[in-house]
């Protein structure tokens, strides 16, 4: 027998503005993180105005805050991951789940979907396994996360089991074939009600290690001028690390994408809604044009911003208003 849904009626969102169920609009409260996580303490600095905050260009303090914010506001009691492996920033991350919360929302007039019964599955997820622990943590969603890194399946697989909160929530599967994404990932039986997906965004890693020198090189003029903590002005994006699978792919996020959307159709009954972001927007039209071949029922583009940045991701469904009822009935 199915579970009764879980709802809550969604919110009005704000164009331009941080997800308003983003819990870490403002500045950080670094009292409470240092109590949450006493490591962060030393990395803790004054900034010029008389303000707390940490280096943001110094890639063991941005671990330590990680590790302080999902333990104080997620209540995950260990999280770690391997030297060189993608160190998410969770403000801009747990946007993306509150996104897709709404985007679920609108197949059950505006209700907000909670509970174990709604499976989601990320793709590419890392050594850190943000997604999954923070859809979980934040919706009581299940998740399967899938990446093509052992070490980063390994890894992600710890966190999981470590935390008893998310230990029964959350499955981590390998990507055994590197010329697939979604094939081999979903199985026959499988229901997801979306996917998510942060894709590869360079086509080598010499454009990676060029766009990651401009953001270094940014975050420390902005470090100098003013070193202030506060979400609402600019949340930094800090990927000091990463490992090749993680920052480059042959063809660069818009060939990742098309052959995502490719492998949809295999599985188009086995999900309601497939979304990935796209940090270029000018991937969007083309993306749009596979999709219209594919013959999809729905495309949307939603837009997140936080601050002056803009990042967007795109969503699209083979199923019909009332399929997308029945597939949560």
């Amino acid at each position: 027998m199915n579970k009764k849904l879980n709802t809550v009626k969604s919110g009005k969102i704000e164009k331009g503005a941080i997800h308003p169920r983003n819990k870490h609009i403002g500045q950080y409260n670094f009292p409470a993180l240092i109590v949450a996580c006493p490591e962060l303490a030393p990395y803790v600095i004054n900034n010029p105005r008389g303000d707390l905050s940490i280096n943001f260009s110094d890639a063991q303090s941005v671990l330590l805050l990680n590790k302080a914010l999902l333990a104080h506001f997620y209540n995950i009691s260990f999280w770690q991951i391997p030297p060189g492996y993608l160190c998410p920033p969770i403000p801009g991350r747990v946007d993306y789940i509150h996104y897709i919360a709404d985007l679920l929302s609108e197949s059950l007039n505006g209700n907000i979907l909670r509970g174990s019964q709604i499976k989601g599955l990320d793709i590419g997820c890392g050594a850190n396994c943000i997604y999954p622990i923070l859809g979980s943590r934040s919706y009581d969603w299940s998740f399967v996360g899938s990446d093509i890194d052992a070490i980063a399946v390994k890894t992600a697989s710890l966190l999981v089991s470590a935390n008893k909160n998310i230990s029964k929530k959350i499955i981590i599967r390998q990507q055994k074939n590197a010329e697939h994404i979604l094939s081999g990932i979903v199985k026959q039986g499988d229901r997801f009600a979306f996917t998510m997906c942060n894709p590869p965004f360079h086509a080598s890693m010499e454009e990676a290690s060029v766009g990651s020198l401009l953001k270094q090189k940014n975050l420390s003029k902005n470090s100098k001028m003013n070193n202030i903590v506060n979400n609402n002005a600019s949340t930094p994006t800090l990927n000091f690390a990463g490992q090749a699978h993680e920052l480059s792919c042959a063809g660069g996020e818009i060939a990742f994408v098309k052959q995502m959307v490719i492998e949809s159709l295999l599985v188009k009954d086995n999900v309601c809604w497939f979304t990935c972001l796209l940090s270029k927007s000018e991937n969007v039209s083309p993306l749009k044009k596979l999709l219209e071949k594919q013959n999809v029922q729905q495309v949307k583009i939603i837009e997140m911003s936080q601050g002056h940045k803009i990042s967007r991701f795109i969503a699209w469904t083979y199923l019909d208003v009332e399929q997308q009822k029945s597939f949560f009935a």
